[in-house]
């Protein structure tokens, strides 16, 4: 994977892919598309495994997926000062600086989603359209309030604690359970996501500057993206739209993917 070194040193990793056949002989139809995973998992967990990088490379997008800070390839540092969506977001735009890119559609999921919400709200001028899952404004807890996922549902310091714990009989929290044995099963470096969660955004997002055309996609028994409609309306112009599943299933769902390829190809 090539990879870019940032300013405060920590390496980030990423895959490219060019478009596909329906790209030839015109070449792309349409600008780059950058995908951000979710907390935990990683461009290939996400996007490669879930069909997202196949569909829009089908359709003659150029793709490109990074490993954020703390996963997948990219470092792990373990002090939350080097962690945070909004430091995730200079990433993400400098990603875009390294490729040189003049114009990209951008695709966030989870945490993926914040940090492309902090992007479009900076704003960078490159960014053409917007796609966002997994979120919603969670009952006065979510992105609306804390810039984050429901914090009814995921509270980040029982989480972090779950994910440091020897004995996981101890974890009693369902939503720390689950990203704990997520995180066991992609062998992930619990100490570095720990650190991320100590850094979370704990503020509001402007979300009133996004200027650019934005979908957001929630599955219907996603518990960390309820109320998803008072987030689209904090969204100029902002659709929604809803499929079957919960926060980890609903990536797989072929109508999804196949939505979002059509939204970023208008």
């Amino acid at each position: 994977m090539p990879s870019f070194r940032v300013d405060d040193g920590v390496v980030i990793h990423y895959e490219q892919w060019a478009g596909g056949p329906a790209a030839a002989p015109a070449g792309p139809t349409g600008p780059p598309v950058l995908l951000h995973h979710g907390f935990v998992a990683d461009h290939t967990s996400n996007w490669v495994r879930t069909g997202f990088v196949g569909a829009l490379v089908a359709a003659g997008r150029d793709v490109v997926a990074l490993d954020a800070r703390g996963h997948g390839r990219s470092d792990k540092p373990h002090s939350p000062s080097s962690y945070g969506e909004h430091r995730m977001a200079q990433d993400l735009s400098m990603l875009a600086d390294v490729l040189g890119l003049e114009q990209f559609d951008l695709v966030g999921y989870s945490m993926g989603a914040v940090v492309s919400l902090l992007v479009a709200t900076t704003p960078d001028p490159r960014l053409r359209r917007l796609a966002v899952g997994g979120v919603g404004a969670g009952v006065g807890a979510g992105v609306l309030r804390f810039g984050g996922v429901d914090r009814s549902v995921l509270e980040p310091g029982l989480v972090a604690g779950a994910l440091l714990t020897e004995d996981v009989t101890t974890i009693t929290d369902p939503a720390a359970a689950r990203f704990r044995a997520f995180a066991d099963v992609t062998g992930a470096d619990r100490f570095a996501l720990s650190a991320h969660l100590r850094a979370v955004r704990d503020q509001s997002v402007a979300l009133d500057r996004i200027a650019v055309p934005t979908l957001l996609f929630v599955g219907t028994a996603d518990d960390l993206a309820t109320e998803p409609g008072q987030l689209v309306d904090a969204i100029p112009g902002a659709r929604l739209v809803e499929f079957d599943g919960d926060h980890l299933s609903v990536l797989g769902d072929p109508k999804l993917t196949g939505t979002v390829v059509a939204f970023l190809a208008e």
